[in-house]
């Protein structure tokens, strides 16, 4: 695999750092955070508008910039490198490729929205008691003569009190599917929280909401919604391996800067040792990222392997660096004024999200040795 970024990647990527830089310090993320808003919608509208940022991944056809997954992974980066808030993963990432395997007329009226910033998006997936994957879904979706009647509880919806529509998974008669409901529809009631992380959520409550036969995404068995999950996992990755390199970093400056028994103490060869230990795993994190972003479009295994190795190793290096960077910090690294801890847990919420590492090494040891029939 050829790991170097094209020079329109790159050149997505530099703009993007530069605005960030400049539009997006830490202290006025951690004023926004504090907000009634929770987010800025004056950045989203940035992010369309003199970016073209939303149009990352839908094709142009739609008014999109066309790419893929590598090019959501140079987006996903560099939030993760300024704790970006807004729901970029819920909608350009999940439902911007959901709309793709719906309706034509559905994804001509919806994908040019999302591009202009007007429609945003949550995933919403997760259940009460459940666990990862699609088999423990207990949502249902009722077939009538006008489409389907949805019931069931979402929970922690991700950025769900920003969201104008959701991507909902149920159990139809014909099997599993997604559909995509509004959040003004009769019967759409939500209960908003924060997270530890600085961001939002809600859970969402489905009472017989009615749903257009047309609103029905992808087709009855097709591997959308697996593909999907690995999407928003690989997605998370990225975003992942921008806190680790910022906390690396923080991290480097700080011991250059304190100082004790009269020398910094980046000076001490144990400090030394595990600041080394932190950059191999970051390094390591990046190049399996970046194999897994390459793989979204192979066959389903390979996709689903290269997926969950990726999502494995990022919560065992988000969970070492983090504590490495706040540890090497000391009491400064758990205070709210440092950034550091705040990288430390939103890669703890990463880890949590789409899988946690626990659950993604079972599913590679599955994939790898399936059981006997």
């Amino acid at each position: 695999m050829d790991f170097r970024l094209s020079e329109e990647q790159a050149m997505l990527r530099d703009t993007l750092s530069r605005y960030l830089s400049d539009h997006y310090r830490f202290d006025s993320r951690q004023a926004v955070v504090r907000s009634d808003a929770g987010w800025r919608p004056e950045c989203w509208r940035a992010f369309a508008s003199e970016l073209g940022l939303l149009g990352v991944g839908i094709p142009e056809r739609f008014g999109g910039l066309g790419g893929g997954m590598v090019e959501h992974m140079v987006v996903m980066e560099q939030f993760g490198r300024h704790l970006v808030l807004e729901p970029y993963l819920g909608t350009v990432v999940l439902a911007a490729g959901a709309l793709q395997h719906g309706g034509d007329a559905l994804a001509a009226e919806m994908l040019p929205a999302i591009v202009a910033g007007q429609v945003t998006a949550g995933w919403a997936h997760a259940e009460p008691g459940s666990r990862h994957g699609f088999a423990s879904v207990q949502a249902t979706a009722r077939e009538t003569s006008d489409g389907y009647r949805l019931s069931g509880h979402k929970a922690v919806v991700t950025g769900a009190p920003w969201a104008t529509h959701f991507v909902v998974s149920a159990q139809a008669g014909d099997g599993f599917s997604l559909f995509w409901v509004e959040r003004a529809a009769s019967g759409v009631t939500l209960r908003e929280t924060p997270t530890f992380d600085g961001g939002r959520a809600a859970d969402l409550l489905l009472d017989n909401v009615h749903v257009p036969a047309s609103h029905r995404l992808g087709t009855p068995g097709d591997t959308l919604p697996g593909y999907l999950s690995d999407a928003g996992a690989v997605a998370l990755c990225a975003e992942a391996t921008g806190c680790l390199a910022r906390m690396l970093e923080d991290t480097i400056e700080y011991a250059r800067q304190r100082r004790q028994f009269g020398q910094p103490i980046g000076q001490f060869q144990a400090l030394q040792h595990r600041m080394a230990d932190m950059y191999m795993l970051n390094e390591q994190a990046i190049a399996i990222t970046q194999v897994a972003a390459m793989s979204m479009e192979g066959d389903d295994r390979t996709r689903a392997l290269a997926a969950s190795s990726a999502k494995a190793h990022i919560g065992e290096a988000g969970r070492v660096v983090g504590q490495g960077a706040v540890q090497i910090h000391g009491g400064m690294g758990v205070t709210e004024e440092a950034a550091v801890g705040h990288y430390f847990k939103r890669v703890t919420a990463i880890d949590l999200q789409f899988g946690s590492a626990a659950w993604h090494q079972r599913r590679c040891a599955d994939l790898l040795y399936p059981a006997a029939a």
